[in-house]
């Protein structure tokens, strides 16, 4: 009978893709995100090991909602201190820090282990079109528009 040999930690290459987040429904573009994080978009596909790769989101401040969760999403959280829940709407969070609805999307759809918090890392997010990553080359991940609520 045959083996297969497994990929380790020092066989894995790390590709950089950059995606234009403006116009794109946060969850879909989410679970892809969360998707090339994690390294399902490759057939060396390990789920204990760190596979995937780098992802750059520019426009974070352009993504939009469907139906009315701009205006009725919640995000809480915790300050750690009695009485301390602090809860802002969606349209809040998407004026003030846009990143942070594309960070906590994917981040909820990652594992929550140390792996997890290992593949956040690489998500990389920023409100306008300019990043500091030329350098990387980045390719540009495709994510279709297709279907979508209210503009």
């Amino acid at each position: 009978m045959a083996s297969a040999t497994a990929a380790s930690a020092a066989d894995i290459r790390r590709d950089w893709f950059v995606v234009d987040a403006s116009g794109l429904i946060l969850g879909r573009l989410a679970s892809r995100i969360a998707s090339v994080l994690s390294g399902k978009h490759r057939a060396s596909y390990l789920p204990h090991l760190d596979t995937g790769d780098f992802v750059v989101v520019t426009n974070a401040d352009k993504v939009r909602f469907t139906g009315n969760k701009l205006d009725e999403k919640v995000y809480r959280r915790h300050t750690g201190y009695p009485g301390g829940l602090r809860s802002v709407q969606a349209k809040d969070l998407q004026a003030k820090y846009p990143e942070r609805l594309i960070e906590s999307a994917v981040r909820g759809m990652l594992p929550k282990s140390k792996l997890g918090r290992k593949q956040i890392k690489k998500l990389k997010v920023y409100r306008g079109p300019k990043h500091p990553h030329e350098a990387q080359q980045p390719r540009p991940l495709e994510i279709s528009a297709a279907r979508g609520g209210k503009k």
